[in-house]
């Protein structure tokens, strides 16, 4: 039996992203594929004809590719975090029907879906809790929640089209405690720069009565808008479309490759990532953190291993310097050997 959904309901809200990963499988599937949105789809009881009427125009099509890279790119760094931390819990937070977690399940790890209570009672009925899947329903500004989620084996934290919608003061409240709470955790999710906020937020704005667009969370840059008020997280950002594929697949049109240029570039529209940080934490106060390595980030040989073991990389001094201090330590020193590439970092707590 199908689940019938209304038409202008916070059900329909739901349905319009889950048809974009579904209308993105098709026609990109080199690219990407949601088998799970497609099946869940079939699922529904709803009137799709104006959002397949919509679906053969430029920007529809565009904006399913937006979703479907977004999904990408946030799965890329899950099985990232995954690889190291096989049981570890992944976190959907405003999850609507969204099912990124479950495509990232390497069969160990706990997954945990968040979002409103109304979202997560239409979730429960299509998509129900299993052994290893929780659906949780909260508001992301109430830290309770940070109770229910079981971060014993590490825990990735996943948001898709999420923060827009926050304040920048509500997110300044958030991360930091999120940091604090899940040391040695992640934190992923998407972002853009102020421009492009007050374009997909021009029509929600208006109907919610808001008058200041610039009260809510952007990032032109994370180097102003997130590393001077997030201390115990190294921050690391990527482009949204073109940061983690070059969508040169034959049925990526020339013209969506240029419009990714431009929402990665004028846009600012990007993935940020968030490691929080786990060392200055157990090391008790006054304690040295020792860094020894026989490449300074900069020598030939050092450069040809990151060309051959995948996922390995030489930091120079200078960024491991300043990682250290994000990380919340002071008295950095570095010292080098005068012949040859090796470097020693010392860090105070």
């Amino acid at each position: 039996m199908k689940t019938h959904i209304e038409r202008n309901t916070v059900q329909e809200t739901l349905v319009i992203p889950l048809y974009g990963r579904k209308l993105c499988t098709e026609q990109f599937p080199n690219l990407f594929r949601d088998e799970r949105a497609v099946e869940l789809i079939e699922r529904i009881d709803y009137d799709f004809s104006a959002l397949e009427k919509r679906a053969k125009s430029t920007a529809y099509r565009f904006g399913a590719l937006e979703v479907a890279m977004r999904e990408t790119d946030l799965m890329i760094e899950a099985k990232d975090y995954l690889a190291a931390h096989p049981f570890a819990a992944l976190v959907n937070l405003g999850c609507g029907l969204d099912q990124t977690a479950e495509n990232c399940d390497n069969g160990t790890c706990k997954i945990f879906n968040l979002d409103l209570p109304d979202v997560i009672a239409v979730r429960n009925t299509l998509l129900p809790e299993s052994k290893r899947v929780k659906n949780i329903a909260a508001d992301l500004n109430d830290l309770a929640w940070f109770d229910r989620i079981d971060a014993t084996n590490g825990v990735c934290f996943l948001a898709a089209g999420v923060f827009y919608y926050f304040k920048t003061e509500q997110i300044k409240r958030l991360f930091p405690a999120m940091a604090k709470r899940f040391p040695g955790g992640r934190l992923v999710f998407d972002a853009a720069g102020k421009r492009a906020v007050k374009i997909m937020l021009k029509t929600w704005v208006k109907e919610a009565g808001i008058t200041s667009i610039s009260d809510y969370f952007s990032v032109d840059g994370i180097e102003t808008d997130i590393l001077p008020w997030m201390k115990h997280a190294t921050v690391s950002s990527r482009g949204y479309m073109l940061g983690y594929n070059d969508l040169k697949d034959p049925s990526v049109p020339g013209l969506f490759r240029l419009m990714a240029k431009i929402g990665d570039g004028l846009m600012k529209m990007q993935i940020v990532r968030m490691d929080f940080t786990e060392v200055c934490r157990v090391l008790k106060p006054g304690g040295t953190f020792l860094i020894c390595n026989e490449s300074d980030g900069t020598d030939e040989t050092g450069l040809k291993f990151e060309k051959i073991i995948d996922g390995m990389k030489c930091h120079t001094a200078e960024e491991l310097s300043a990682a250290l201090k994000a990380a919340g330590f002071s008295g950095v020193t570095v010292d080098r050997y005068p012949k040859k590439p090796w470097i020693t970092v010392l860090a105070k707590k």
